[in-house]
């Protein structure tokens, strides 16, 4: 992590952390429920502008957007309806502009999420459900190694390596409905009872099961992945 006296500090005025030298503007959607400071940190230390912001105009012309993954599947999707976000989503997407989802930012790219026995529409960007997780043991905490794709983009030089999750829902399938004449999305795969989806690379739209900004080096190196994907790329 930057040690605190290297971090330059926010400005209230407009929530940008800012270190110096070339960077991407990276905005995490601020979905005012959780502690974004590891992620904020260590986006500063891969030399990215990071702001946190629910700015319509900055969410669609930052490099990359990312959804934080705080919150249940309902209460992350009512606060995303609130901010516009759905139409921020697939404008960038649209436009070819990165958007990554961690954890609960992760899961709303799918059709649904079930809790608690009800069920909550998601963005829809991605087939399939987000259901409770197939063990005895409820809840998925801790570092766990992922089954990684050849060619992957985003696990390069970490694959693998072991990554932090904190979860008890997940994508247990990725159904693919239609032929496409995109690349065929990269899916990465994790266990827990059962296996579940632990992060897709979609072209521009990416999403993570498991929080970066909590797996250590591996974490920063795939961020930094992330990131250099952006550059000269939006």
């Amino acid at each position: 992590m930057v040690a605190e006296e290297n971090l330059t500090p926010m400005d209230e005025s407009n929530g940008i952390f800012e270190p110096t030298g070339p960077k991407s503007t990276v905005v995490i959607l601020d979905l005012q429920n959780g502690n974004y400071q590891e992620l904020i940190e260590m986006l500063m230390e891969l030399g990215a502008a990071v702001e946190v912001s629910t700015d319509r105009s900055r969410a669609l012309n930052a490099d990359g957007l990312i959804i934080p993954g705080v919150g249940t599947f309902p209460e992350v999707m009512q606060t995303l309806m609130g901010i516009g976000a759905p139409s921020i989503v697939d404008q960038r997407l649209s436009a070819g502009k990165s958007v990554f989802g961690i954890c609960v930012g992760f899961q709303v790219m799918f059709d649904s999420g079930t809790e608690n026995e009800i069920e909550t529409e998601g963005l829809g960007q991605w087939p399939g459900s987000v259901d409770a997780l197939q063990s005895p043991k409820t809840v998925n905490a801790g570092l766990k190694s992922i089954e990684v794709p050849q060619g992957s983009i985003l696990f390069e030089g970490v694959e693998n390596e072991e990554f932090y999750f904190q979860h008890s829902f997940g994508a247990i399938t990725f159904p693919l409905e239609v032929e496409t004449a995109f690349a065929k999305p990269k899916v990465s795969w994790s266990e827990h009872g059962a296996r579940f989806v632990a992060a897709v690379e979609n072209g521009p739209l990416i999403g993570t099961q498991f929080h970066p900004e909590l797996s250590g080096a591996a974490g920063s190196r795939l961020l930094s992945n992330w990131l250099k994907t952006l550059q000269g790329g939006n």
